[in-house]
């Protein structure tokens, strides 16, 4: 067992951080105690769980990272998950003078982070799609406990191989539409027999990964832009049309109405280059409400 301290040199709410995660069943945090449990797949295909504990503060955040094996791996996937690697002082900077200044400043320091492994966004993303949260949760979490496995507490997704041998009645059993099914089943089948390699995408562009992910059915433009952001973290996605983002967009700017796409797209070209986490600050004024 090792135990490492990291600081930030810019400010971090990990909080929030927590708080998104909290969102999501199968993640194993404690919100008063402010760590998170993360789930990681090493490069033999081991498991590893790392504890990340919050010990700062919004304004001089630092953390206790905890594992038993790989000690230099382990620090730096969770620098990679948390992007540990970008002063978030730059988003404040960014946005001074903008039309998002008041949120900025009410929501400071508001990061984006990855979720714990490519395969899983994707495959969060896809089951999510057009529900509700509370049923989408629902769905992302039989998946799992079906066909995934827990280790040390901690859910780890079931791997793109185990998923490619479910029939899609196994699926629809679980409450998924045949469709859905699948979309599930069948992306799994091309990434298990290396048809599709998601880390190819780490170096194609946001517009080039949006064509090629679109071309899988069952990935539109939505899935391609949610999963850039939860899964490569990237930092100017917007996904315009997505309806949060809509009613977020309509309550903060005081519109009776929700916007046109184009004009969302307009306004946010202002926001670049960092309009994911644009989005972040839209979603966190609505989690207000």
């Amino acid at each position: 067992m090792w135990t490492e301290k990291v600081e930030l040199p810019f400010r971090y709410d990990f909080s929030f951080v927590l708080k998104r995660l909290e969102e999501d069943p199968l993640i194993h945090l404690h919100m008063e105690e402010e760590w998170v449990d993360v789930p990681l797949v090493m490069e033999d295909e081991s498991r590893e769980v790392a504890r990340v504990e919050s010990i700062g503060t919004i304004e001089t955040p630092a953390f206790l990272i905890t594992g038993e094996t790989e000690k230099e791996t382990v620090l730096s996937k969770i620098h990679d998950i948390f992007i540990w690697n970008f002063n978030m002082d730059r988003i404040e900077e960014h946005f001074k003078g903008s039309s998002l200044e008041n949120l900025q400043n009410e929501f400071p320091a508001t990061p984006v982070v990855k979720s714990f492994h490519l395969y899983d966004a994707l495959m969060r993303v896809i089951i999510h799609q057009q529900l509700n949260m509370a049923f989408a949760y629902r769905l992302s979490t039989r998946f799992v406990e079906n066909f995934g496995e827990q280790w040390k507490g901690v859910w780890f997704y079931p791997s793109p191989k185990t998923v490619a041998s479910l029939s899609y009645e196994d699926l629809t059993a679980l409450q998924f539409s045949r469709r859905k099914a699948e979309y599930v089943i069948d992306t799994s089948r091309k990434i298990a027999n290396g048809e599709l390699d998601l880390y190819e995408f780490t170096s194609l562009s946001e517009e080039e990964t949006i064509d090629r992910l679109t071309e899988i059915r069952g990935i539109g433009k939505w899935t391609a832009q949610n999963w850039q952001v939860t899964g490569l973290g990237r930092a100017d996605l917007f996904p315009e049309a997505d309806v949060g983002i809509q009613n977020a967009w309509k309550h903060y700017f005081g519109l009776e109405a929700k916007p046109a796409r184009s004009e969302m797209i307009e306004e946010s070209r202002e926001w670049a280059p960092y309009r994911s986490y644009a989005t972040l600050l839209l979603w966190r004024s609505l989690m207000q409400e």
